[in-house]
């Protein structure tokens, strides 16, 4: 069943008096050491959970209470184990991560050697590829200083075109087949909103930033309808795996929106899926026709939110920023968009009453959307639709407090203060610092942040982000003291920012988020206590099995040794 926009929703009270007036339970979950935040936000366990058979949790707290609620329903046995609500990533890219899982992952590479070392492998197991595709490599990991150029990944493969995405997907790779097919010259002139990478005698190096990578997109063949069918299920189970009830789609297309459907519809998604139609552009007029899709498929699918780019990303340098970067002062970076091009998009989206998702990274750009939104919400009145800034990295102290002013989500992802702090002090200062992955200001101020991963720039993994959240280091434990340990989260917060407050930001947390009467049944079981733990080992928690509206999609696999003799 279709819900437009436009229609009232039940209130949780409303509905929990009506399941527990109409649902007959028939899955208790017991034996479990629950937790799960209530309506006032704070942390309380369980250990029974009770179920009806359309997934919507009917009882949940004591054995016996749960039992005397729930009487002839079918027990499963929890062993004790770690029972938690499902948690939701509110800033990913599902077919992104698909697309990773099928291509070469550079992640791990240290040095351009071993880069080019495991392309070379890859190309030669792929021989049949048209293209040699990739994505994660990151310089700054190498020590290079630079950018890698296309006559060394020549030296790997020649024969056939390459495109490398960086680890932030804001810059390409390309050897010298892709620039020849994509038309790059010398003489390209770079494009609004990106840039050729060009060495000091002005040749084009192979590198191409933000929207320079767009000539090299119109000439990569598209997937066909199986790739993406794959794609989808390699993404889904990974998120299972993970422990991800639900995601936040950062830029979907029509092709895209018409396969979720096709999911939702024949009971093929193991996660709640809220989409943002990537841009205003032709995607978003067909797509909006009927304004925003909202509870599809029983809360599976939405199409609620539009996602904008507006500037780069910070380790290519791309970030809009106000004053030059520290390590390069000739760059201030790229504004994608003036500010009457910005207003017009965001007013556009407003008008057929979606919720606006600005992706800005630097703090010119933060600025920008923050007067843009001042100006467009009270215009359009859109203070209801929860409009958010997709990361919200660094921020002009100044302007932190307009976010709540202006009633502005900030989706913030916990692990990219963990990956960039290999770079991040060199490109803004000292100074600037004090604004960049400012999560302790943001909450001090009663902001709520929805949390991601920005997958698959990051893991999907949320309990690295829980674990970055309140360590402030990497898994490795590095810094020893945290990094900017005074802007931390506590637990808790780490918690809700990947459960209740992703689902606001998602307008779902009357049906998401915790686990409530009235709610849907999403859970985890995990293998250890989140709340008893370290909490510098909270990334090595592992996920055992994943529900999702009362329907376990997910468990791991338990490999039993061989018998010898």
């Amino acid at each position: 069943m279709r819900l437009r926009h436009k229609q009232a929703r039940p209130t949780l009270i409303a509905l929990a008096l009506a399941f527990a007036a109409t649902a007959h339970a028939t899955t208790v979950i017991d034996n479990a050491n629950g937790y799960t935040l209530n309506a006032k936000g704070d942390v309380v366990q369980f250990a029974a959970l009770a179920f009806d058979d359309a997934g919507r949790i009917v009882a949940v707290g004591s054995a016996s209470d749960v039992a005397t609620k729930a009487p002839q329903a079918r027990h499963v046995d929890m062993a004790g184990r770690t029972v938690l609500p499902g948690l939701i990533d509110a800033h990913g890219h599902v077919f992104g991560l698909g697309e990773m899982l099928m291509q070469l992952d550079l992640s791990a590479t240290t040095s351009l050697p071993q880069a080019l070392a495991a392309i070379r492998d890859y190309a030669r197991a792929n021989a049949g590829a048209a293209w040699v595709r990739g994505r994660g490599w990151n310089q700054e990991n190498w020590k290079l200083g630079r950018f890698p150029t296309a006559r060394e990944l020549d030296g790997a493969v020649a024969d056939r075109p390459v495109w490398l995405e960086r680890v932030d997907g804001h810059a390409g790779w390309a050897n010298g087949r892709a620039l020849a097919l994509a038309g790059i010259t010398d003489t390209t002139p770079d494009p609004a909103g990106g840039k050729i990478v060009r060495d000091a005698a002005g040749h084009a190096t192979g590198v191409l930033v933000d929207a320079a990578q767009a000539m090299v997109y119109k000439v990569l063949p598209q997937p066909t309808g199986q790739e993406a069918r794959t794609m989808l299920d390699r993404a889904l189970d990974k998120m299972a795996s993970v422990g991800l009830t639900g995601a936040h789609d950062a830029g979907v297309k029509v092709g895209q929106d018409r396969l979720y459907r096709d999911y939702a519809d024949h009971g093929k998604l193991t996660a709640r899926i809220y989409a943002m139609i990537g841009g205003t552009g032709a995607d978003f007029d067909r797509l909006s026709n009927n304004g925003p899709l909202i509870g599809y498929a029983h809360d599976m699918y939405a199409l609620r939110a539009v996602k904008l780019y507006a500037d780069g990303a910070l380790g290519s340098r791309g970030a809009a920023l106000l004053a030059p970067y520290t390590d390069d002062p000739h760059s201030h970076g790229l504004l994608f968009h003036s500010n009457e091009e910005i207003d017009a998009m965001i007013a556009k989206a407003m008008r057929k009453g979606y919720q606006v998702n600005v992706h800005a990274i630097g703090d010119a750009d933060n600025r920008q959307i923050l007067d843009a939104f001042a100006k467009e919400i009270p215009a359009h009145h859109g203070a209801a639709l929860r409009h958010r800034i997709e990361h919200a990295q660094v921020v002009a102290p100044a302007d932190i407090p307009r976010f709540k002013r202006v009633g502005i989500i900030p989706s913030m992802q916990p692990t990219h203060a963990t990956s960039d702090r290999n770079m991040a002090e060199q490109r803004i200062g000292p100074e600037r610092m004090k604004g960049a992955y400012a999560w302790r200001s943001f909450l001090a101020q009663g902001s709520r942040i929805a949390c991601g991963s920005d997958f698959p720039v990051e893991s999907p993994n949320p309990f690295f982000g829980i674990h970055a959240a309140v360590t402030r280091q990497d898994a490795a434990g590095n810094p020893i003291a945290g990094w900017y340990p005074e802007q931390a989260m506590s637990l808790k917060e780490a918690f809700r920012c990947f459960t209740l407050d992703a689902a606001y930001a998602g307008h779902q947390e009357k049906a998401l988020g915790s686990l409530e009467v009235g709610k849907y049944a999403d859970f985890i079981v995990v293998d250890q206590d989140l709340f008893k733990m370290s909490p510098y080992d909270i990334h090595k928690i592992g996920v055992l099995q994943t529900w999702v509206g009362g329907r376990q999609v997910w468990q791991k696999k338990i490999t039993r040794p061989r018998r010898v003799g």
